[in-house]
């Protein structure tokens, strides 16, 4: 469940006393993981996979609650938000947090929360190396609104030193108040951090394989990227034609300039993976086929039907990161598409990979995702956040593969959700993940992302009508059956 799904008063989930309390109820049913989804400031289509930046932290997710108990606002600085419980508003939301950052930025620059001074100023010197580039790419995006980083003054385009420092100048105070958003951001997570891990349950974080077009990291760091003269990507990043789609999926992500990282060491690479794990105790590299080769695709291109396999040096990198972190507390998000150059680099690094439930009833007995073909080394899951509920899944599953569910499994008849988590549970794999959604047994409509479908997705919430307390001791009890 992403944190944004997570019930609440102000129209979209946060980091604040909702957050500690699914701690609390995932502690209290023996759980030991909570899996998010990418934590950062979402742009195109209020994507989590399409962040401003993959440094930074969203300030939607600024709990303002938390705001209060610090002495950033007042209680009467919180409106009445009236808003649907069960699916966010992003736009009233943002709108919300907004005001509410610049009443706590207002206080703060005028001495309220002296205590936080130097906490503040901590921050700004331990995320220099990123903050700066943001802070500044998020005033100019201020200045200039609904335009494109390209279409900016090509000054600003090209990052000319003067230009930067006059823009710094002018946008001073907006620079300092973007910066103080990512402090309230990562103080909150700390907090709830810290809570998770006294009460014995460890968050996975989710690592995009690829970063926004519409970002500082693109901004800062031309060189990394395949872009042309007017830093307009090149070639983009999709998938060719799958389950999920016909034409396939164009992200329109720039690919990488691999050489430039190479000679680099992957020093980007190495700082990105290090944020996200300052972030979770385990992340997930979305898309990781890309580390071995990713579907390129011609910008101009409208589909992803026309495009090619372009190779990337994973092993290399995956090398860089044993170097830099000893371990590589990472899942291989393997779905798709997967070749044996993919396998063998998973492999050599061992690194576990996803199994997902909804998928093991087509073809033969040999199936990967039939659970007894899964390794120990597997995170296994009865769907993830880009497929439908395994209530809706179910519903709509063809005939041959629901008969063989109901050969494999008898109870699905009787509750597909619950049949599914109990097969998941059962099985070898170290690790064992359902959305919420599943141990509700919700339909489609509580669907969070529909693949190549960019309207309406990640607005599902977990309404605080709904009673999660049976659902939670059911799970305990299979964790405890199961040696879980």
């Amino acid at each position: 469940m992403h944190v944004t799904s997570l019930p609440g008063p102000y129209g979209i989930g946060d980091l604040g006393p909702g957050a500690h309390a699914w701690i609390d109820a995932l502690a209290g049913a023996g759980q030991r993981w909570w899996q998010v989804l990418p934590l950062g400031p979402p742009g195109a289509g209020d994507s989590p996979y399409q962040c401003f930046s993959a440094f930074a932290g969203s300030p939607d997710l600024i709990s303002p609650d938390a705001l209060l108990a610090d002495g950033l606002i007042a209680q009467s600085d919180l409106p009445a938000v009236r808003s649907r419980p069960d699916r966010v508003d992003y736009l009233k939301a943002s709108a919300l947090k907004r005001s509410l950052i610049d009443v706590a930025w207002r206080r703060f620059r005028a001495g309220g929360a002296r205590r936080l001074h130097p906490a503040f100023e901590k921050f700004r010197d331990e995320a220099a190396d990123w903050l700066g580039h943001f802070s500044l790419f998020m005033a100019l995006r201020d200045a200039h609104p609904n335009r494109s980083y390209t279409q900016w003054p090509a000054e600003l385009v090209m990052r000319r030193p003067a230009a930067l420092r006059e823009a710094r100048l002018q946008f001073q105070d907006q620079i300092d108040r973007h910066q103080f958003a990512q402090f309230l951001f990562f103080r909150q997570l700390e907090s709830l951090r810290a809570h998770a891990k006294k009460k014995g349950v460890k968050l996975i974080g989710d690592v995009p394989m690829f970063v926004s077009p519409e970002s500082a990291d693109v901004w800062a760091n031309p060189h990394l990227f395949q872009l042309d003269a007017r830093r307009r990507p090149k070639v983009v990043a999709g998938v060719p034609p799958d389950y999920f789609s016909k034409t396939g999926q164009r992200w329109g992500n720039p690919l990488y300039n691999w050489p430039a990282h190479q000679r680099e060491n992957f020093r980007w690479w190495v700082a990105r993976v290090k944020a996200s794990l300052d972030q979770a105790d385990l992340v997930r590299i979305d898309h990781f086929r890309g580390f071995a080769a990713c579907w390129e695709i011609p910008g101009a291109a409208p589909t992803a039907q026309k495009g090619r396999w372009a190779k990337a040096p994973g092993e290399a990198m995956l090398r860089a990161f044993q170097k830099q972190f000893g371990g590589l507390p990472l899942i291989a998000e393997d779905l798709g598409l997967i070749t044996p150059d993919v396998e063998k680099l998973r492999d050599g690094f061992n690194l576990p990979g996803m199994r997902v439930l909804q998928f093991a009833f087509g073809g033969d007995s040999t199936n990967p995702h039939l659970p007894h073909n899964a390794l120990r080394n597997t995170v296994i899951y009865t769907g993830t956040h880009d497929n439908d509920t395994t209530t809706g899944w179910w519903a709509s599953a063809p005939k041959d593969q629901k008969q063989k569910a109901r050969r494999y499994a008898p109870g699905i008849e009787r509750g597909p959700s619950w049949e599914m988590i109990r097969l998941a549970w059962a099985s070898v794999s170290n690790v064992a993940i359902a959305p919420v959604q599943d141990l509700l047994e919700l339909g489609s409509n509580a669907r969070m992302n529909v693949p190549g479908h960019p309207d309406g997705n990640w607005r599902w919430r977990l309404s605080g009508s709904l009673e999660l307390r049976g659902a939670l001791d059911r799970l305990g009890e299979y964790s405890a059956l199961y040696g879980r």
